[in-house]
């Protein structure tokens, strides 16, 4: 049986980044890599400008860099943001690949082993992981990465409701032939959630997310085709480009884009935890000689999904903490760093996706944005990451009183 001081399943952002930390500081770690050669997560793969500034090397990474944004509401209203502080747009493949390669050259042993539920134990001196290959690893101290449908984190947290599930789901398909790839974000008429349009490299990933609870999967698949045909079909309206949203179409030309696309788009499919403003006061990332990171941990954003920067936010938290000998105080750190705004971000989830002055709040959001430059350089910053959602009704009252 092999030792280690540290065992972690799952080598996303979170998992890995933790691994690097700590082999650099000389612990003994085993980072364990569950997902098939060339199997990307499902993800948009946005990392907020929030995330780039607090680890600039994450620009290494092979991606692309986002500086402008088209955001449509329910109603089809468009705006165009240009962002003060850009973010980026990675594949999951190369950007996962960037950080475990990190955390191995740091020193860490990457084993491209599945564990499952059952392939973990407690005993006297620590744990036991039995992968399902048979090999069998020992460590004093566990650590679940391994995403929102982590199994260290359903038999040591507690598995959590449907209702606290997010699903996204999508296509990545080829680029525009004329190869201007906008980045897009919609907000979905009569539903909770969003689609994306976020140009990589060499392709588009399409997607939509919403609860799980309101998960219809026929007709927002119908939703999110009417997204991607529209998403190749822009229309030029003075300087800007415009896609036709949640219009009746023609029929003869649709069936054309949709022969095309349903030979080239790749689908994929995810859950995202989506914590309930009651849990974030009771569940546990941590406990004795064991800690949950990421989505394993339930760390993402309730409204959007975004869930990449509080993944390495706190393998960041716990890779300090257990260098300092007191692994305990993760739990105190990641509650007073990034939990009291990913709890108010669970308590606006269904205000923010609901009904505001005979409208939904998006449509109104975008509506004042067009018209108030105070209020889109917020919102800009909120999509960048930059604003959060503790302080944001307040900021978005003093911008409205500034002068247009």
């Amino acid at each position: 049986m092999d030792r280690f001081d540290v065992l972690i399943v799952g080598a996303g952002p979170a998992g890995s980044f933790a691994a690097e930390r700590l082999a650099r500081a000389g612990v003994q770690v085993a980072l364990f890599d569950g997902r098939p050669p060339d199997e990307p997560k499902a993800c948009g793969g946005g990392v907020t400008s929030k995330a780039l500034k607090a680890w600039p090397h994450l620009l290494e990474a092979v991606g692309r860099t986002i500086d402008e944004l088209d955001m449509y509401s329910p109603s089809g209203k468009h705006l165009h943001l240009k962002l003060d502080e850009p973010f980026a747009v990675y594949s999951r493949i190369a950007f996962d690949t960037f950080l475990r390669e990190r955390a191995r050259a740091a020193g860490a042993q990457v084993f491209t082993e599945k564990v499952s539920g059952r392939g973990f134990k407690r005993v006297d001196d620590g744990w036991t992981v039995c992968a399902q290959s048979g090999a069998e690893f020992s460590a004093k101290y566990l650590v679940g990465a391994d995403g929102a449908n982590s199994a260290i984190a359903k038999k040591l947290a507690g598995p959590l409701p449907p209702a606290e599930m997010e699903v996204a789901f999508g296509y990545r398909a080829p680029l525009p032939d004329s190869g201007d790839a906008a980045t897009v974000v919609a907000f979905l008429p009569n539903w909770v959630g969003y689609a994306w349009a976020f140009p990589r490299v060499d392709h588009v990933s399409f997607g939509i997310a919403t609860t799980q609870d309101a998960f219809d999967h026929e007709s927002l698949d119908a939703l999110l085709w009417d997204f991607m045909v529209a998403y190749y079909e822009v229309e030029q309206v003075g300087n800007l480009r415009r896609m036709k949203l949640w219009k009746k179409r023609d029929p003869q030309i649709d069936s054309l884009r949709y022969k095309n696309l349903r030979h080239t788009a790749e689908r994929y499919a995810a859950r995202i935890p989506g914590l309930a403003p009651r849990t974030w006061d009771t569940r546990k990332a941590c406990g004795e000689g064991w800690a949950l990171l990421g989505d394993a941990a339930g760390f993402a954003d309730p409204v959007t999904g975004e869930g990449i920067y509080y993944a390495i936010r706190s393998a960041e938290l716990f890779a300090d903490t257990y260098l300092k000998g007191a692994p305990q105080e993760y739990e105190k750190l990641w509650r007073k760093d990034f939990g009291g705004e990913l709890k108010r971000a669970s308590q606006m989830r269904r205000r923010f996706y609901g009904n505001f002055w005979g409208a939904p709040f998006t449509d109104r959001m975008i509506e004042f944005a067009r018209g108030h430059r105070g209020i889109r350089k917020v919102l800009g910053q909120l999509v960048a990451g930059d604003q959060g959602y503790v302080n944001l009704k307040k900021k978005l009252a003093r911008s409205a009183l500034k002068p247009l």
